[in-house]
């Protein structure tokens, strides 16, 4: 499937606000969940969103984000508030435990990773160290 065309993830060290407990690899806030949902429906063949890590960037590591129509058989699937979200086996041990929000301010709007298994970024913000 295709890649976001103009979308960002930013990744951000530290620990997760949310107060609720989860067994998922993955929580989202109700923006990520409004946000997702609406690019699903503009792909009508996608089913889910796929993340996944690949090297780049000064600290190494970012985030992939693309539609998916089908499931690898190794991914991790989060199901939230009605979208769904599937994990690359490269990305699970990374991802563990973060929290995916959608930012928006005058400038900009991106998806934010919330990771608490992270070392350190990069200045902009988009690759990470493990």
């Amino acid at each position: 499937m295709s890649k976001f065309a103009g979308a960002t993830a930013r990744v951000i060290k530290g620990t997760v606000g949310s107060s609720r407990p989860t067994r998922a690899a993955l929580t989202l806030t109700n923006e990520a969940v409004k946000r997702i949902g609406a690019l699903l429906q503009q792909q009508t063949d996608a089913k889910a969103l796929r993340i996944g890590v690949r090297q780049k960037g000064c600290n190494g590591l970012t985030y992939t984000l693309e539609y998916a129509k089908d499931r690898a058989k190794f991914d991790e699937e989060v199901l939230q508030d009605g979208v769904r979200i599937w994990i690359e086996p490269k990305a699970q041990l990374s991802i563990l435990g973060s929290e995916m929000d959608y930012v928006t301010n005058k400038l900009s709007s991106e998806f934010v990773f919330r990771n608490p298994n992270i070392k350190g970024t990069c200045g902009c913000g988009e690759s990470f160290s493990l």
